[in-house]
């Protein structure tokens, strides 16, 4: 060694042991509890969801079983009268049953576009589906009346929780 050369009488540096990744910190305990408490949580909500929203999928399937068979009867009078009971049903189930069981005519059909306005709708109910029990209903669109009952069942709000 010379005086001339300080850094040769340095050691050499010694690294540090690497960082062990097991156990991981308390934060990192916290943070997995945290996780999958919102992943139990979110999976609760949507099988509740999931369940709660069980009578719009048997009712679409219903509506589908109702076009099958307006395609093979052609029967306009037949297919609103099946679409305006299963509407009502529809209506029994998930709103107070004294708000919609008297409702006919006019009544029902304005009730049934106020629905479509609560939602941000512009779509209408066709006026044939208030004269679904009279004895000449008059001339039906049957696949605008099924249209508009499908986007019914999937956005109505419902009046009960």
């Amino acid at each position: 060694m010379t005086p001339q050369d300080p850094l040769a009488a340095l050691q050499p540096l010694r690294t540090p042991e690497p960082v062990a990744l097991w156990p991981p910190a308390p934060g990192w305990w916290l943070l997995a509890a945290l996780g999958c408490a919102t992943l139990a949580a979110l999976g609760w909500y949507a099988w509740r969801q999931h369940r709660r929203n069980r009578y719009r999928r048997l009712a679409r399937a219903e509506l589908r079983t109702i076009a099958e068979r307006h395609a093979a009867r052609q029967n306009p009078t037949a297919t609103l009268c099946a679409i305006n009971a299963l509407l009502k049903g529809v209506c029994l189930q998930v709103y107070p049953r004294r708000t919609v069981a008297a409702l006919s005519g006019a009544a029902w059909l304005d009730f049934l576009n106020a629905e479509f306005h609560a939602v941000g709708s512009e779509q209408r109910f066709p006026d044939a589906i208030a004269q679904a029990h009279a004895a000449d209903p008059g001339f039906v669109d049957v696949p605008a009346l099924l249209a508009c009952a499908d986007a019914w069942l999937r956005r109505h709000r419902g009046g009960r929780a």
